[in-house]
């Protein structure tokens, strides 16, 4: 079972950054691939990065050039750098790890305003 807890949303204007960051338990962490997936009200849960155990990295359309996902396995933490906000950014910010199953964050807001 692996548990994570994100940090780091809130409200922030147009064209500010953010950095959200995933803390997972175990020991497991540096062989999971992780995530980040959002969820805005009334729409799917989408893939906003992903890197893998190898560094590997891919990026939704929508935030490549804006948003930068990288992970420090010492601290068992994953991050998402987002730069260059936009109100449709707007949602609820999940992590996800991949490793023997999926689990998930419990989520956190980030709220960008014209």
């Amino acid at each position: 079972q692996v548990q994570l807890v994100e940090s780091g949303g809130g409200l922030v204007q147009a064209g500010g950054s953010l950095r959200l960051s995933c803390v997972a338990s175990g020991s497991m962490f540096r062989f999971a691939a992780m995530g980040w997936y959002r969820q805005a009200p009334g729409k799917q849960r989408e893939l906003v990065a992903e890197i893998t155990r190898g560094g590997t990295t891919i990026y939704a359309d929508s935030v490549k050039g804006r948003f930068t996902i990288s992970r420090d396995n010492a601290k068992n933490t994953v991050y998402l750098q987002m730069n260059s906000l936009k109100p449709e950014d707007t949602a609820v910010y999940y992590c996800k790890s991949s490793v023997l199953g999926d689990y998930w964050g419990q989520g956190t807001q980030v709220t960008v305003s014209s």
